[in-house]
């Protein structure tokens, strides 16, 4: 095998490995999320009536649907705790550049989470999310036989259909906007233009249900805060304890 042979299959097994190691660190980081999502859920879970049935198939259905929303929930949790990881590895590597312990953290490997979230976030939003929904809502087609697979057909059939009047009406709101041909065809370029800002104005959405309900929020943190803590003395008016003493004295007098 000449040299340069050689050098090049070195360098396919150098990446190769270095594939395998992102996709195992990756895979580690997920399932920690993942776990970590579950008991969240678990414990702020409502206990709702069909939980309480002693049925095998209402079970398989709220666990399918738990799993769906604790997958959601970790990639989320990720993409909340994606920019602040980057900037960490980022500063770790160039406090310790010689450090062979860490040079896990690079870049190929914040590449490849940035992607993984942005496809996973996508997936969420457009089929997890309205699946388990649909799935827990579902009980299979009239005439159908009872089971999981016919609740999967009936929530598959419906999230179709769901779909389909989506883009028709996006569709036909931008043929009356745009009144042009090229507003017409613009939806046949789904999966390069709307798809990829799709995850970008869901996130505007929700900056903005932050906004609005941050104030609300803080005042009442500020406001059980203050019933829970104790007035320090330093702050106490003392001329007011004598005045409102004096008044009791004065009523308890009047009273004997």
């Amino acid at each position: 095998m000449a040299p340069v042979e050689q050098d090049a299959l070195a360098v396919r097994e150098q990446l190769f490995h270095e594939r395998v190691r992102e996709c195992i660190i990756c895979a580690l980081l997920f399932a920690g999320l993942y776990i970590l999502c579950h008991f969240i859920i678990t414990h702020f879970k409502k206990h709702t009536d069909f939980t309480a049935v002693h049925d095998d198939e209402d079970a398989a259905v709220n666990r399918i649907a738990l799993g769906l929303c604790t997958f959601t929930l970790a990639v989320a949790l990720g993409a909340v705790l994606l920019l602040p990881f980057s900037i960490i590895s980022n500063e770790v590597l160039l406090s310790f550049p010689q450090n062979y312990y860490i040079q896990w953290l690079n870049g190929s490997l914040i590449h490849g989470l940035w992607n993984l979230v942005f496809l996973f976030s996508n997936m969420s939003l457009v089929f997890l999310m309205p699946f388990a929904y649909f799935f827990t809502e579902s009980e299979g087609f009239a005439g159908s036989k009872k089971g999981i697979m016919a609740r999967v057909y009936e929530t598959s059939v419906v999230l179709l259909l769901l779909t389909l009047l989506v883009l028709g009406m996006v569709w036909v709101a931008s043929a009356i906007v745009g009144n042009d041909a090229a507003s017409r065809q613009s939806l046949y370029d789904l999966w390069e233009y709307y798809l990829p800002y799709l995850y970008s104005c869901i996130s505007l959405f929700g900056v903005l249900l932050l906004l609005l309900c941050t104030p609300f929020g803080l005042s009442t943190m500020f406001t059980v805060t203050g019933k829970l803590l104790v007035k320090p003395r330093l702050l106490e008016d003392l001329d007011e304890q004598l005045s409102c003493t004096r008044f009791e004295e004065a009523a308890v007098s009047h009273r004997i």
